[in-house]
């Protein structure tokens, strides 16, 4: 009898296992244009994505009014192909840091301003995202805005959430939204000698056993873009993007010095960029495997199972540097 009910139990168990579902693919869609090539749209499609995540523009202060105005608007040359897009506004914190912030008449500047593009160019949303890295300094007024952009939209609000912000909740705030989602990179410092600023575990593992005690519902978004460090006389001079270790490699005027660090043998301009003799490139990226960790990481102290993986971000360049198996292979992880 004993050994019955044990056989119920352990089938009972493999079913409700094998019953769970897994989160879905989505992505970041992160350019002023949305055009998709080949590539992009073959990675939507064997993924079965059913949702984009569209930066529709950033929020920045007026260089000479301080005026909080928008920025690099997103054009659509051709319609996203998918069940759902969220429009996503990213707001510089500065601009919330800005005393005497009228945030009632930004909220509605913001609000309106989705709608006018979304009318503009025939499209609709259930969803809107809005992306800031919030800080004590600007804690009230970011608060007061989600809150006065709730009121104004009838649509899903959801919100980017830092890892400190994940930690440090009870002091940091969790703003009024229906979800957020866990910026799972960006992690560490942009130095010459410091280790992967974009994922470094070892600061991770300080950070995610918090999520446990996180009350809002969370998606994950996993990075799978690289850049280099450009470093001169020892100092780092700036960050450039779209950047990997195979299009180094291929290029003579570069070096390789070590696994993923670049010499500048000749001077020469790179996509609009001047490298000087004796400039350094040092190469930040995601493997495979850093993402199947990441997973395992998230899963194991995830309060909840997410509903989306959002990788960041849709860019063919990001796509080739993996196999075609690859979101896959991460969401299940979960």
């Amino acid at each position: 009898m004993k050994k019955d009910f044990f056989y119920l139990i352990l089938f009972l168990f493999l079913v409700s296992c094998s019953q769970k579902e897994k989160p879905a693919v989505s992505f970041y869609y992160w350019k002023t244009n949305f055009s998709l090539s080949t590539s992009e749209k073959e990675t939507i499609k064997n993924n079965a994505v059913q949702k984009i995540y569209i930066r529709y523009f950033d929020i920045d202060l007026h260089p000479k009014t301080e005026e909080a105005i928008p920025l690099s608007p997103i054009h659509f040359p051709e319609k996203p192909n998918v069940n759902e897009i969220v429009p996503v506004v990213f707001i510089k914190n500065k601009v919330l840091l800005k005393e005497n912030l009228d945030v009632e008449k930004l909220a509605k500047q913001t609000f309106d301003f989705v709608n006018l593009i979304n009318t503009k160019n025939g499209l609709s949303c259930k969803e809107i995202q809005i992306d800031c890295d919030w800080t004590l300094s600007s804690k009230a007024n970011y608060l007061r805005f989600m809150e006065s952009f709730k009121r104004m939209s009838t649509k899903k609000l959801s919100a980017t959430i830092r890892l400190h912000q994940i930690k440090y909740f009870e002091k940091t705030a969790i703003p009024n939204v229906d979800s957020g989602v866990l910026m799972y990179y960006n992690m560490g410092t942009i130095g010459v000698n410091t280790s992967n600023s974009i994922y470094d575990r070892e600061i991770a593992q300080r950070y995610i056993k918090s999520l446990k005690k996180y009350p809002l519902t969370l998606n994950f978004a996993l990075p799978i873009y690289s850049w280099g460090i450009h470093i001169r006389d020892n100092k780092v001079i700036g960050l450039r993007s779209k950047m990997s270790v195979l299009d180094l490699k291929k290029d003579k005027k570069f070096a390789l010095d070590g696994d993923a660090n670049f010499v500048v043998t000749t001077s020469n301009y790179r996509n609009g960029t001047f490298y000087k003799k004796g400039d350094q490139l040092k190469i930040e990226a995601i493997s495979k495997n850093d993402l199947k960790e990441m997973a395992a990481d998230l899963s194991e102290n995830a309060a909840t199972q997410p509903k989306e993986i959002i990788f960041y971000d849709l860019d063919e360049f990001n796509i080739k540097n993996y196999e075609k198996t690859i979101f896959e292979q991460v969401v299940s992880c979960f």
